[in-house]
């Protein structure tokens, strides 16, 4: 793959995803969107979870979601390319990192979003910048991607953690890509508009948007998960998918 070839692309791919919203829960807001990214070998793996347990991790503003009977605990590794600010274009080597997010599933006002218990990252400016501007707990993290004809091999490791915070992961692709019908468990887990923070005080929101996903169902193989929050224990295989790329455009955060 060209790299910089990427690199020029990423800004129109981005920008033409604009063009598609009759897939959205709600219409886009009046507002410019601020930041562009696209994501990469993107695994979904999720696990089923005792809302009980994720209810007292999660603000009391937001209502938590369930689907099939229980709350849903979702761990996403992927590569994060072509990261820019609007109207500019995405710059060598800073646009391009791994990142590896915990979240679970929550909503507030009638728009369904994302709540993220951690989001990992190997770049140390992301990290600051982020935490700043979005109020979101991200980490930096040592993490090392390879791709060959077996799929993707992914680890990641906190730094300067109290504890370990571990991902090591073999997994790929199976079957034709498919678009989640809504209704379906699959359209519920990453059909996802906006996300969530919270700064102690006040609850804020983050538009999101992209073109439809488009996901393979996949299989991993799991070798070290010590990705869940304190107190949040997750067995068994999970249910996962992988999305080959994702083509995303973020609002600033505002009020809730």
């Amino acid at each position: 793959m060209d790299l910089g070839l990427e690199l020029l692309r990423a800004p129109a791919r981005q920008h033409n995803a604009i063009e598609v919203t009759e897939h959205r829960p709600w219409p886009l807001g009046g507002s410019a969107w601020l930041m562009g990214q696209s994501w990469d070998d993107l695994l979904f793996a999720h696990w089923r979870v005792e809302a009980d347990a994720l209810r007292r991790l999660v603000p009391a503003e937001l209502e938590l979601q369930e689907h099939d009977g229980s709350a849903w605990l979702g761990i996403t590794p992927f590569v994060l390319t072509g990261l820019r600010l609007r109207g500019t274009l995405p710059l060598p080597v800073v646009s391009s990192f791994p990142e590896l997010n915990v979240r679970t599933y929550v909503t507030a006002g009638g728009k369904p979003g994302i709540w993220f218990f951690s989001l990992d990252a190997a770049s140390r400016g992301v990290v600051e910048a982020a935490r700043r501007f979005y109020k979101l707990p991200y980490f930096h993290a040592r993490m090392g991607v390879g791709c060959d004809a077996a799929g993707v091999e992914y680890t990641s490791a906190r730094r300067d953690s109290a504890r370990p915070f571990v991902f090591e992961a073999r997994y790929r692709g199976t079957g034709r890509a498919f678009e989640p019908l809504p209704g379906t468990l699959e359209h519920f887990l990453v059909e996802r508009y906006c996300l969530y923070a919270h700064d102690g005080s006040r609850l804020y929101r983050a538009e999101i948007h992209h073109p439809p996903w488009r996901i393979h169902a996949a299989e991993a193989e799991l070798a070290l998960n010590t990705m869940p929050p304190d107190g949040i224990h997750v067995s068994g295989e999970p249910l996962c998918h992988l999305a080959s790329r994702q083509d995303v455009l973020i609002w600033p955060l505002a009020s809730a």
